[in-house]
């Protein structure tokens, strides 16, 4: 027996499989990175120590004083931009009193207004259930896969696995569309309305959001895929075709093409290019023989009389007669 994987009918929902496995891969870093929004702070430039020489405020004692004056006569010099970036738990910040470029995180979920909290928890919670919904996709595609391969004939339960499938790969990525969305707009308020000692100077969206919008392309190619196989399938098998003996259902569209019944005379209407008027049925045989009978008696009768009678006039007379 041939494996599905190998066939016409197993490269599909394989396809979808690896199309769901990329998704929910991409979507399980995303959702696990720190890396959606990233950017730069404007903030004051710390005192100069024994440990921190570079990007400070030089203090007399400790570097020389010609330092001090020309730092301090420069207008922004006196502030430096540390980097930062930000995901959906976490939101991590250059350290700037260190010199190892150590970084300080911290609850990104503490970091916005409260008017936000409720939407922020509700993009958390969409994510996951996406990533739920998707691994159980997964599941079932595996289901359909193991089921094609071990059981040739049972395409009916390779249908409704296919099916559930469909459903829950799409349903996954209308929910981690949506969790995106809510995301972008928290992080904008919290941009403009967070904490002073966390305002970005700048920022921009990083590896990981890209990240998630192309799970959502997975997860939809994915979907219409198994949503187009299905359809085909389930419509051919209700056009009547029979598959062959050791082959599922959905072969060739050509195979199962039936052309349309020609239709009915009574319901043609006599403008139609297909109307044909109705023949009549021919007599019966007797009814020839009568007549015959008929011609032969008044010829006979007109002989007699003595009327002339060309054999024209008798032939279509006859014509007529019959």
């Amino acid at each position: 027996m041939r494996s599905p994987l190998f066939s016409l009918r197993g490269l599909k929902p394989a396809f979808a499989l690896l199309m769901n496995l990329l998704a929910l891969s991409l979507s399980g870093m995303a959702l696990l990175s720190s890396h959606w929004c990233w950017g730069t702070q404007k903030v004051p430039k710390p005192h100069c120590t024994q440990n921190k020489t570079s990007r400070c405020i030089p203090v007399p004692g400790v570097s020389h004083p010609l330092e001090v004056q020309l730092s301090w006569e420069t207008g922004d010099d006196r502030f430096i931009f540390p980097s930062f970036h930000t995901g959906l738990w976490l939101s991590c910040e250059e350290n700037i009193h260190s010199e190892t470029g150590e970084e300080n995180c911290r609850s990104f979920i503490a970091l916005t207004p409260h008017s936000e909290k409720g939407m922020i928890w509700l993009s958390l919670v969409s994510e996951v259930v996406s990533i739920a919904l998707l691994s159980l996709s997964c599941v079932l595609l595996l289901a359909q896969l193991s089921v094609s391969g071990l059981y040739a004939g049972s395409s009916v339960s390779g249908l409704r696995l296919s099916s559930f499938s469909a459903v829950f790969t799409v349903l996954s990525g209308l929910l981690g569309m949506v969790a995106h969305m809510m995301y972008t707009q928290v992080f904008q308020v919290t941009a403009s309305l967070g904490p002073e000692d966390w305002k970005p100077h700048s920022w921009d969206f990083s590896w990981a959001f890209y990240l998630a919008w192309a799970s959502f392309t997975c997860c939809m190619a994915s979907g219409i895929s198994t949503l187009n196989d299905y359809t085909k399938t389930v419509i051919m098998k209700r056009g009547g075709a029979k598959p062959e003996e050791g082959e599922e259902p959905g072969g060739r569209i050509a195979d199962f093409y039936q052309p349309a019944p020609p239709p009915s005379l009574p319901c043609l209407s006599t403008l139609s290019p297909y109307y044909q008027p109705p023949r009549s049925p021919p007599p019966p045989p007797e009814l020839y023989s009568e007549l015959r009978e008929a011609v032969l008696q008044r010829e006979t009768s007109q002989e007699q009389e003595g009327i002339p009678q060309s054999s024209g006039d008798d032939e279509e007379e006859e014509g007529e007669l019959l």
